[in-house]
């Protein structure tokens, strides 16, 4: 495997990733009555809503303390006070996160310093505030995410009495695989608590009245209680320990931590379910075995057109990983292995996946889609699996996409994409083998015609000669 990088390069073409922010707002969308606001300039939190609400199809209220020309040049705090006032009076959150752009961070805003201050200014109780530092310059969406998480638990975790459930920590998945993961959970007899949990804030069903803070997510007192908890399973392999939830509960307060792949794949699958038996001493019921029976069968009935595939896997380094993994393991081996980030663990991890590879595989990081075209031209891919931003590839190379991950704006249902588990992983790898044989099929008959169109040209050549 080849890694490649754009350090080299001054100018981003259609980046392979989104900005910091943009991340760390999601997981306070998956905590029970919690609001988000950007402290910056308008236009950062109205882009990032819309960005997010198009994957979801759900209404996104993100905040804003709509610095200006004067706050740039003396400070934001008033704007900032005045925002914070605005979401309380108006949502009533027990919860706020305060995330700061590029704008407040390159003003040197002291968002933690400013957020102590009014807590104390305004005297309040029942309440928290977080803040998370994420200029767009300091990483990618999927850094913004999992610092946003680790921040969520350092600002309310407490030292707590010893109790029988797991924490279970999640990178950006869609809200169908959230709900699979509960229910893999419920069914091996687990008590749990997930963090963030999206399955209903961002996928909710119709209801009347509407709520400004759609109901469901972690409870804050369930997070208050994850420092007792006898476990924490998290599914982020590629996850630097910096911005590991996992590590900073291991850390502080003793609790083991299990870091897991994103349960993609058979492999993935067992060593979740597994580690789950061990943990609770239930083992796992006929519903699960029938499960994994059904992928084995699907995998027989899809390899032999899967290993015709070229593949490459694109997006965010956890979910990338589990893909990249679960592909290899039905004979798609990827090519192009691509990521806006820069984490250092993804090249460790996919060493030992692509180590059978026929081809020597490709690893590019804070990367583009110039590069990922130029690499997938010169590699032959057939297939492409990611966000939808890869588009790119399949107008300008022709190469089909399989969509997976965030974000999704050029079709509907991101939101509902289930990829996870055994039920899930068939899901997936139909939508892969569907994919391939579409595309082979949509023009083999074009093939066929060129073919034969110039074996009768060089026969009829070769009778006048």
């Amino acid at each position: 495997m080849t890694r490649e990088t754009t350090a080299y390069r001054s100018v981003n073409e259609n980046p392979c990733n989104m900005c910091m922010p943009m991340g760390g707002i999601l997981p306070f969308k998956g905590i029970e009555e919690a609001m988000v606001i950007i402290h910056g300039s308008q236009g950062c939190s109205t882009y990032m809503r819309r960005h997010i609400a198009e994957h979801y199809n759900e209404p996104i209220d993100v905040g804003s303390s709509s610095i200006n020309e004067k706050g740039t040049i003396y400070g934001g705090a008033q704007n900032l006070f005045q925002a914070l006032d605005n979401i309380r009076k108006v949502y009533q959150p027990r919860l706020i996160g305060i995330l700061t752009s590029c704008l407040a961070e390159t003003i040197g805003e002291d968002v933690e310093g400013i957020t102590r201050f009014y807590l104390k200014q305004r005297d309040l109780e029942g309440i928290s505030l977080i803040a998370v530092s994420t200029p767009g310059y300091g990483g990618t969406h999927s850094e913004g995410y999992w610092l946003a998480v680790k921040k969520i638990v350092a600002g309310l975790a407490e030292n707590t009495e010893k109790h029988d459930g797991i924490n279970v920590i999640v990178p950006n998945l869609s809200p169908a695989d959230i709900r699979e993961i509960k229910r893999i959970l419920k069914l091996m007899g687990v008590r749990y608590t997930l963090l963030p949990d999206i399955s209903d804030t961002l996928d909710r069903p119709i209801a009347r009245p509407y709520t400004k803070i759609p109901p469901g997510g972690t409870s804050i007192e369930s997070i208050r209680r994850m420092p007792g908890a006898v476990a924490t399973v998290q599914f982020g392999v590629t996850v630097e320990e910096k911005l590991s939830p996992g590590h900073y509960l291991q850390t502080e307060f003793g609790v083991p931590l299990y870091n897991l792949p994103v349960p993609m794949g058979v492999e993935a699958t067992d060593s979740l379910i597994n580690l789950l038996a061990q943990l609770s001493g239930n083992n796992a019921p006929q519903s699960l075995n029938m499960e994994r029976g059904r992928l084995l069968d699907c995998m027989v009935d899809s390899h032999k057109y899967n290993a015709q595939g070229c593949g490459a896997v694109f997006g965010d380094p956890e979910l990338v990983y589990a893909a990249a993994r679960t592909c290899a393991e039905n004979g798609l081996y990827p090519a192009v292995v691509a990521t806006g980030s820069g984490t250092a663990n993804l090249e460790k991890m996919l060493g030992p996946v692509l180590a059978d590879s026929p081809q020597q595989a490709r690893l590019l990081k804070e990367t583009d889609f110039t590069q990922i075209r130029e690499a997938c031209r010169e590699t032959g891919v057939n297939i492409a699996i990611g966000h939808s931003d890869g588009k790119f590839l399949t107008e300008k190379e022709g190469i089909p996409l399989v969509r997976l991950g965030f974000p999704i704006h050029d079709q509907v249902g991101g939101q509902r994409l289930l990829s996870v588990g055994y039920t899930g992983t068939t899901m997936f790898l139909d939508r892969v083998t569907n994919t391939i044989l579409e595309h082979k099929h949509k023009n083999y008959r074009a093939v066929m015609y060129r073919k034969f169109y110039r074996k009768t040209i060089s026969e009829r050549t070769a009778l006048k000669r």
